[in-house]
């Protein structure tokens, strides 16, 4: 972890512009009817979850250029992890993707008391084959033509889950790559029962106060269809599993213009929304930096959520799933922390009650007009003023660069080599 003294320093140079900018933001709020210390207080509430796998150096289709430091495994993954909540005090829990991360359950919490962290949703892979196994996932796992290759793949899955018991998650989280890349490969139909039915042997593994999160993507890597391809698919398979099963929203798994919003919406109404993996896309499942693109659309997502919070039984598991090719990791991880962050404060500003009048008015203009005075809202000091009051960094990025913590975990851990592409 890094050095506290380090970043009461970094602290201490900023503390005084952040007082005078936090009062004139209150001053202002208050004019509207908003309470400044409620916000920051919701700010220091909120929580992220960061994917183990984010920490590392990610790739393209073509190539992969690591980094300085990364991490060897998942206790380095682990530290890296903590430092980014200890510095942003916005990401308390890891999530774990197996077999990436298979290690003693008991070193596993042990590491999550020293870097003062939890433990999110399990992960499976069933997308990769591995080194071990017996059966390829070549034309597909738990979707596959083949029955003990299906079996393989409900057998790791039900690993994970007792994996997570172990280290105290809730839940499991599904992604797999299955369909076809040619018109004829396959039976759309009986494809898709013969994933309900591998999926429905790993939901009758849950504990009873698990969820089973069934994730959609449109494309990739089966180019001509995809077996779980879109949120309508996603909703019947969680409808069809049962009352634990519900729908994780990967931002970026979505055509292009896509109304992730009103996906949103419905997904809610149907009561399966379980939880959304945020991240950025100019084209595609680009896996860019949350906010960095379209920061309007994560504040319209967060707009909805912020909206129906008080919906009973609504219980969302909020995580980044971002690959980073091109900057540090870590602080990819921070300012995207930070922007998830900053989207949920500017959606608990929107006047509710104006906008309701505007809505039953007919007047889309002043609708509108609503949505953009909060979202235009610089939260920056309220967002500032949550971390300094928790002890972590007013500007996260600079008090990890002035530590030296890169260069020197670079010293210990060994140079990375380059290669062809893949995720890390």
């Amino acid at each position: 972890m890094i050095d506290k003294h380090i970043i009461e320093a970094e602290n201490a140079a900023r503390q005084t512009d952040l007082a005078a900018d936090y009062d004139a933001l209150g001053a202002r709020l208050s004019r509207r009817g908003v309470d400044i210390e409620a916000l920051t207080a919701r700010a220091m509430g909120f929580g992220v979850a960061i994917p183990s796998w984010g920490t590392g150096t990610g790739g393209t289709r073509f190539a992969r250029f690591p980094g300085a430091g990364e991490p060897r495994g998942i206790m380095d993954k682990m530290d890296d992890c903590g430092v980014i909540h200890q510095l942003t005090a916005a990401t308390p829990s890891v999530s774990l993707h197996i077999p990436w991360d298979r290690t003693d359950p008991s070193l596993l919490l042990e590491k999550a008391e020293a870097t003062g962290l939890g433990f999110d949703a399990m992960n499976s892979n069933t997308f990769q084959d591995q080194a071990d196994q017996e059966y390829s996932y070549k034309y597909g796992s738990l979707s596959h033509t083949d029955a003990a290759t299906r079996a393989q793949a409900v057998d790791h899955n039900l690993d994970c889950i007792e994996i997570g018991r172990a280290i105290g998650s809730k839940a499991l989280t599904v992604w797999i790559g299955d369909g076809s890349n040619f018109p004829g490969q396959t039976s759309l139909s009986r494809q898709f029962d013969r994933y309900l039915d591998a999926m429905g042997q790993v939901y009758a593994g849950l504990p009873d106060d698990w969820r089973l999160f069934s994730e959609h993507k449109i494309y990739e890597p089966a180019f001509y269809s995809t077996v779980v391809q879109d949120w309508g698919t996603s909703l019947m398979i969680a409808q069809e599993l049962g009352p634990k099963a519900q729908c994780l929203v990967d931002l970026g798994h979505h055509a292009p213009n896509v109304n992730i919003e009103m996906i949103v919406a419905r997904l809610i109404r149907a009561g399966k929304l379980g939880g959304f993996h945020f991240n950025d896309s100019k084209y595609g499942d680009d896996d860019l930096d949350a906010g960095t693109i379209e920061p309007f659309r994560l504040f319209l997502v967060w707009n909805e959520l912020v909206e129906h919070e008080d919906t009973p039984g609504l219980n969302l598991s909020h995580m980044i799933d971002q690959s980073h090719n091109v900057t540090d990791p870590m602080e990819s991880l921070m300012i995207s922390a930070v922007e998830i962050q900053r989207a949920y404060l500017q959606a608990s500003l929107v006047d509710r009650t104006a906008l309701e009048g505007y809505r039953d008015s007919n007047d889309a203009l002043m609708a509108a007009a609503t949505l953009r005075a909060a979202f235009r809202t610089d939260v920056d000091p309220i967002l500032q003023m949550a971390r300094l009051r928790k002890g972590a960094a007013i500007d996260p990025v600079a008090a990890f660069r002035a530590s030296g913590w890169r260069a020197q975990v670079a010293a210990v851990r060994p140079a990375s080599a380059g290669g062809g592409g893949g995720i890390v």
